[in-house]
């Protein structure tokens, strides 16, 4: 999945798109590397991000949509938002999937994704983007984190959403502190449950590579970002999120070539 952010604050500077046509030059090469999905999103939710108005943030992803869809009918997009007439906006001009960062906290949002029939991914943030991470507390991560995201999951399919239309995301740095964010990669399987849901992870180039390894500049954290792909692809991840759509497809290929797949 290939990261679009269409906003002028986002916490990598070479993901933000400055306008259509430079956007879609992004989307193109993209899809030229491999990326199954394209993830077009409006509102940076970096740690310490602030509000933007959701007529902006529509303005920001709904004409890229309908360009992507005019020139790549095939391809899979999903609307990176937290709100419910965004979605809304993005469904109607051609996205197939909801990528709520806030893990479906609204009710209308919960609504709309049953009543479209759209994927979805259900992300696990603890708190606000603003203070999220202000010192942010567990008593057992995994435990808790899996416990919402399957009961948000599981209420959708009760509702008669399909199974495969829904894919869990622990949201790693999204209120999580390095320590917290490793036993979430350490134990991904936790979030199957017994429905065996997807998996999504958003890991690339975030703040936990400034802990892990002492890199500050998002520039310099690809290495470690293709290290947890490795490691996701070993444990059988379904989707990872990136900006590096080259360099994963360039992994697994040779992961899959020395593996005789």
């Amino acid at each position: 999945m290939g990261v679009i952010n269409c906003t002028p604050d986002s916490f990598h500077q070479p993901s933000r798109a400055e306008n259509l046509e430079h956007s879609m030059k992004l989307v193109h090469q993209m899809i030229l590397n491999g990326a199954d999905w394209i993830d077009v999103g409006g509102e940076s939710t970096r740690p310490g991000a602030i509000n933007i108005d959701i007529e902006e943030e529509i303005q920001r992803v709904v004409p890229l949509i309908r360009e992507i869809k005019n020139q790549f009918p095939e391809q899979a997009i999903s609307i990176d938002t937290r709100r419910t007439a965004v979605a809304r906006e993005a469904i109607n001009a051609g996205a197939n999937m909801i990528n709520d960062v806030s893990g479906l906290r609204d009710p209308e949002m919960i609504e709309l994704v049953l009543s479209s029939g759209a994927g979805v991914c259900i992300m696990h943030m603890k708190g606000e983007p603003g203070t999220m991470q202000n010192s942010p507390e567990y008593n057992d991560v995994v435990g808790e984190v899996s416990s919402q995201l399957l009961s948000r999951a599981r209420e959708l399919v009760n509702n008669g959403h399909p199974i495969d239309r829904i894919c869990l995301d622990p949201g790693i740095g999204f209120g999580k502190m390095l320590e917290h964010n490793l036993e979430l990669l350490r134990n991904p399987m936790a979030l199957r449950g017994s429905e065996k849901f997807s998996i999504l992870w958003g890991v690339s180039r975030k703040s936990m590579f400034k802990d892990l390894l002492g890199r500050s500049e998002t520039n310099d954290r690809l290495a470690g970002t293709l290290g947890v792909a490795a490691h996701a692809q070993k444990v059988g991840i379904d989707i990872l999120r990136v900006h590096d759509v080259e360099e994963h497809a360039d992994l697994f290929r040779t992961i899959a070539t020395l593996g005789g797949e």
